[in-house]
């Protein structure tokens, strides 16, 4: 038995087949004859030296030699075509595929993404909003924009912000605070996305920096901060809002933080993509617009009080 590799458009035939476990079906998908798929696993066969497939009367099923080597072919498969489009994107400068959570996505990167495609009408941009851990090379994504505590491992990691929180209201709400006690007397609207942060941030953490006993009354919960954000301008309540969420309407007036107290969340927004992929040109232009535009967010930062970080 010969240790060299049989070309790779038999073991391509064979993978096919073993999904599929049909001949003709494989033959479709590779757009190929049955019998010139037949050849080719045949061709496998006799390289092994030992029958891949029991041929039934209608129908095929692997041997025991096949069952081995199915899972590494598709394996192998699935690497090769990762590596191909990672190769491929490599000199690809006009596509450029994002992502971020859904939440900044809503409140601060989308209301803002026409003036990137205005000054850059040469990038073909893509987008997709989710949660998901990215794998660079399988999702085909350039780059992500993440809000975690801690950098991640092994790829290229840039903090473009620090998040921060501080009570805010619709103006006409806002009429009726003057100090951190009278928060007591309104609604207080919640948001539970932020639960995995250590030290937390929410009510209860401000209103303990506001030298206060957290409030025991029960307010509106949300599962994400851009609809607690949508509910506060609506005159519902007040929010604890997250500066990502909320810096958009907070420049136009339509939210107001009637004081000044605000806690940090100890986690950033990072720019996030695989090594090296932070030089190539529609790359390095995304980097460099979202740092210009989160300067409004460090000229907000600047107005704020935070209380001093708790001796250990």
């Amino acid at each position: 038995m010969s240790e060299r590799l049989p070309p790779l458009t038999a073991f391509r035939a064979f993978d096919a087949a073993a999904r599929h476990m049909s001949f003709a079906r494989a033959a479709s998908e590779l757009n190929v004859t049955p019998a010139a798929l037949s050849f080719q696993i045949k061709s496998l066969e006799e390289h092994l030296g030992h029958p891949l497939f029991r041929r039934l009367n209608r129908a095929v099923e692997l041997t025991e030699s096949g069952r081995v080597l199915a899972p590494g072919a598709a394996e192998g498969f699935e690497v090769l075509t990762k590596a191909w489009s990672a190769a491929k994107r490599l000199h690809d400068n006009r596509t450029l595929t994002v992502t971020s959570g859904p939440s900044f996505t809503s409140k601060w990167l989308a209301p803002r993404l026409f003036q990137f495609v205005q000054a850059n009408p040469d990038i073909d941009l893509r987008f997709s909003a989710n949660l998901r851990l990215m794998d660079f090379t399988r999702d085909e994504v350039d780059v992500a924009i993440r809000f975690s505590q801690q950098a991640d491992e092994g790829l290229y990691s840039e903090p473009i912000f620090k998040e921060w929180l501080c009570p805010m209201v619709a103006p006409s709400l806002a009429e009726k605070i003057k100090k951190p006690s009278d928060l007591l007397n309104l609604p207080l609207l919640h948001q539970e996305d932020l639960t995995f942060l250590t030290p937390p941030a929410d009510w209860d953490a401000w209103f303990r920096a506001a030298g206060l006993k957290p409030p025991t009354t029960a307010g509106t919960h949300f599962s994400q901060s851009d609809h607690a954000v949508n509910a506060a301008l609506s005159g519902a309540g007040v929010v604890l809002g997250r500066i990502s969420m909320a810096e958009r309407h907070l420049s136009l007036g339509q939210l107001v933080m009637p004081l000044e107290l605000s806690i940090w969340s100890n986690a950033y927004y990072r720019i996030v993509c695989a090594k090296g992929a932070e030089h190539r040109p529609q790359v390095a232009r995304l980097m460099a617009w979202v740092r210009e535009e989160v300067a409004a967010i460090e000229v907000l930062t600047e107005s704020r009080v935070f209380p001093l970080p708790r001796k250990s």
